[in-house]
């Protein structure tokens, strides 16, 4: 059963922090259209800083940026403002970090690419039941090609090295990262 979704309330003030300029400014946009009263930052040192300065009623955070982990961010806002939403977003899902982010007081997990309407359930539902499901969710082969993409990048782009720790023929592996990545 979908959860109710409650309106925005009287203080309006979101956070993204995400260091994905493009998708930062295309949701900073779209969240603005939606009501929300949006301070975007790029970097976790950024987001601590105005978690700390002036932390806002809603927040979404990327869990890896390039300055760190987004969930000191999270810890943060947690911490100056115990009723915040915060939803945290990533490219790399996985059960631990979204049991992790939860733990630390995230409202809600999101994969990217989640889109402004998926954010805004995540951020205003209510009660304990779930945010509706996304519209268009990742398929299965986006969701592979992603991990396979990830561990290439934590393996510095080394494909023997890569295959070895996925378990796949070296060829195999060469063959899926010459492709185009699947909608």
């Amino acid at each position: 059963m979908a959860a109710q979704l409650q309106e925005i309330g009287p203080d309006r003030s979101l956070l993204l922090v995400d260091d994905d300029e493009p998708f930062l400014r295309r949701l900073e946009r779209a969240m603005e259209k939606r009501g929300f009263e949006v301070q975007a930052v790029g970097s976790v040192a950024e987001g601590l800083a105005k978690a700390s300065s002036t932390p806002p009623a809603y927040a979404v955070v990327d869990l890896r940026l390039e300055d760190g982990n987004g969930l000191d961010v999270v810890e943060r806002l947690r911490e100056r403002r115990p009723d915040a939403r915060i939803v945290v977003l990533t490219g790399y899902g996985a059960i631990a970090t979204a049991v992790a982010a939860v733990k630390i007081g995230a409202t809600d997990y999101l994969s990217k690419p989640a889109d402004a309407n998926d954010i805004t359930n995540a951020l205003l539902s209510s009660g304990e039941e779930m945010p509706p499901p996304p519209e268009n969710p990742m398929s299965a082969d986006r969701v592979r090609w992603e991990h396979i993409q990830r561990v290439y990048e934590l393996c510095d782009r080394n494909v023997s090295e890569t295959a070895r720790r996925l378990s796949m023929h070296r060829r195999t592996l060469q063959r899926i990262l010459a492709k185009r990545s699947p909608r």
